[in-house]
């Protein structure tokens, strides 16, 4: 039977990761894999940049500047016998009254849930599973990965690779990057 106060998940609105080199992770997400930079956040000395990956979904990273992020290095193709560690993930609701009825179902079942955070062009509200995973629930007030916009874009120090795609639209140097084992071959 439908239940219409079911929530109305439509994605995942973003994964969010921890880089401590924005602009390397510029130059290989935009530069390497064709991601579009769709949006960048700072917060003090925190960066937030956003990825679009498809429709309403981006990847997106936090920057730890001079700290130490331990890299993740699972081999290509080869189960991980440890979880691996992220900031937290992101799922899309269709509206705010989507996100304001998820918040009251939270918070009927006992589970801690923030205010309605305003990002300006998302809204969100944060909360963790039953495993503590960090999650969110965000509504695209206005949709970074519907059209290039320069309003999203409100990081008023950004990063040397963001400063070369205002300038001439093109990224000076891309990273690369290798395997984390010499196994290039199917160990299946």
């Amino acid at each position: 039977m439908p239940d219409d106060t079911a929530a109305r998940w439509s994605g995942v609105n973003h994964l969010a990761l921890v880089t401590n080199d924005m602009d390397e992770t510029v130059r290989f997400y935009h530069g390497v894999l064709q991601m579009p930079l769709v949006a960048t956040i700072s917060a003090g000395p925190m960066r937030h940049y956003f990825f679009r990956i498809g429709p309403q979904s981006t990847v997106a990273f936090f920057e730890w500047v001079g700290t130490e992020v331990g890299e993740f290095e699972k081999p290509a193709g080869i189960p991980f016998t440890f979880p691996a560690q992220f900031d937290h993930v992101s799922f899309t609701l269709p509206d705010e009254a989507a996100l304001n009825a998820l918040q009251s179902r939270l918070e009927e079942h006992d589970v801690e849930v923030t205010r309605v955070v305003d990002h300006g062009f998302v809204h969100s509200v944060y909360f963790h599973d039953n495993n503590g995973i960090a999650l969110e629930a965000s509504w695209w007030v206005r949709d970074p990965t519907a059209a290039v916009d320069a309003s999203f874009f409100g990081d008023a120090d950004p990063v040397p690779a963001v400063r070369e795609l205002m300038e001439s639209g093109e990224l000076s140097w891309l990273p690369t990057t290798h395997l984390a084992t010499d196994v290039v071959a199917d160990p299946v």
